[in-house]
């Protein structure tokens, strides 16, 4: 496992030129995530946000301002998506890095000729970074495992192989979309409690779930597992992750199988991939696990990555109705908790992903699962918050809620803080709720 590295693009000290780019909740020139954005009448093509603006790759390397690593980086960004950039692993994304963070600090005598490279990002449509080609969501999140274990099975909440192996499912790579695209009311089959046959029609328990997003770089020739110790060399950065969710299709179809069209509708993610570099300053410690807890297997365990695999992340979920948006009414935040509620860390979903020979490939997805503290406050999903429907979230309209309904509009927000660094963010992760299409 390769050791964060902090550097001088971390520096809290360091400032940039870029207006707005100062003190900016999620991009300031301490993150420079990438993603792929167009203009109208453009092809899509690889950008840095610094601010409220995007910094054109393809532009850059249009520039004399790039050589060597940083120049190769640069020139994969250049397509559609940031696969074959991606697949060129952390060296030339950190010589990246740091040429970029020296071209926008405060400063830099370059400045004449990176200015005119910047994009305004209100005027920009934002795609997905990677072309997708395998998506799998985890359960790490034990607290929401707990807590929808027991709505679905009141005396055995939490199965037993839950502490010994990281579970997850295969989902749907197709329906991955970025922040801002609609999420349609999915139909499907339902049997409401009590009656004698299931029916057909809008699904009336629309959710979401508050997750994390994990980017493969590189991936792993078929049958080759990945040790846990290069698990997270494997891996480009992070991003925020809404699996919306129909729970009562859910609760209909889950046996035996588990999750089928309660989940593949919509997945919407921010679209901005915070790299690995930038989250050296906020690693930190896994929690220790409780004494009476199994010890993960061997191929599981790593003493680097439990010094260092968990984040100083703080995540929150805000919810906004038609009826507020209208009356200008401020968005009600449902939830806010740590990151650290996660049971497993990133290196062993990875490791444990491929530890039966699975070949995984650059762009791969891995979500984290809902992740839920144990207080009221810090759950992940509505169906927490709301007991399965039974406990109504009052709004500040004077409406209510149990789940979504259409009009309604969710948003994931994360950011990182640690004691001498400067806080990032991920951006928007957003979604209005439309009505069914029958």
């Amino acid at each position: 496992m390769i050791t964060a590295v902090i550097d001088e693009t971390h520096a809290p000290d360091r400032t940039s030129w870029v207006p707005g780019a100062d003190g900016h909740a999620d991009f300031p020139i301490q993150n420079l995530p990438l993603g792929v954005f167009s203009r109208e009448g453009e092809s899509p093509r690889g950008g840095i946000a610094i601010g409220d603006s995007i910094l054109d790759l393809a532009a850059l390397t249009r520039s004399s301002l790039l050589e060597g690593e940083a120049m190769v980086a640069a020139s994969a960004a250049c397509a559609p998506t940031l696969n074959a950039m991606l697949a060129l692993g952390a060296g030339p994304r950190r010589a990246l890095r740091r040429r970029v963070s020296a071209l926008l600090c405060t400063g830099a005598p370059e400045r004449g000729e990176v200015e005119p490279l910047l994009v305004p990002m209100a005027g920009a449509t934002m795609h997905l970074p990677a072309h997708v080609g395998d998506y799998t969501d985890f359960y790490v999140g034990i607290h929401h495992a707990t807590n929808i274990g027991a709505l679905f099975r009141p005396d055995n909440p939490l199965l037993p192989n839950y502490k010994h192996v990281p579970i997850g499912y295969h989902g749907r790579a197709s329906t991955i979309r970025p922040s801002g695209t609609p999420v349609i009311r999915p139909q499907g089959q339902t049997k409401a409690p009590g009656a004698d046959a299931p029916s057909f029609g809008p699904i009336a328990r629309l959710d979401y779930e508050l997750e994390l997003g994990v980017w493969l770089a590189t991936g792993n020739d078929l049958g080759a597992p990945i040790p846990i110790s290069e698990a997270t060399d494997h891996v480009a950065g992070l991003t925020l992750l809404n699996d919306w969710s129909a729970r009562d299709v859910q609760a209909w179809e889950y046996q035996p199988l588990g999750p089928f069209l309660a989940k593949n509708f919509l997945t919407t993610v921010s679209p901005w991939i915070v790299t690995m570099e930038a989250l050296a300053p906020f690693r930190r410690p896994q929690p220790p696990r409780p004494e009476d807890d199994p010890r993960p297997l061997p191929y599981l365990w790593d003493e680097a990555d439990q010094r260092e695999g968990a984040l100083s992340l703080d995540l929150e979920v805000f919810l906004s109705s038609a009826a507020m948006r209208e009356r200008h009414i401020a968005p009600l935040r449902l939830s806010c908790g740590p990151a650290s509620a996660m049971y497993w860390t990133i290196a062993q979903m990875v490791a444990h992903h491929a530890s039966n020979g699975c070949q995984m490939q650059t762009g791969d997805l891995l979500g984290s699962g809902t992740i839920s503290g144990p207080e009221d406050g810090t759950q992940g999903s509505l169906m927490e918050i709301t007991r399965g429907g039974k406990q109504p979230v009052e709004l500040p309209s004077g409406e209510t809620r149990t789940f979504l309904e259409d009009g309604d509009e969710l948003s994931l927000a994360g950011h990182f803080h640690a004691e001498g660094a400067v806080s990032i963010g991920f951006g928007a992760c957003r979604g209005v709720v439309a009505p069914a299409r029958t």
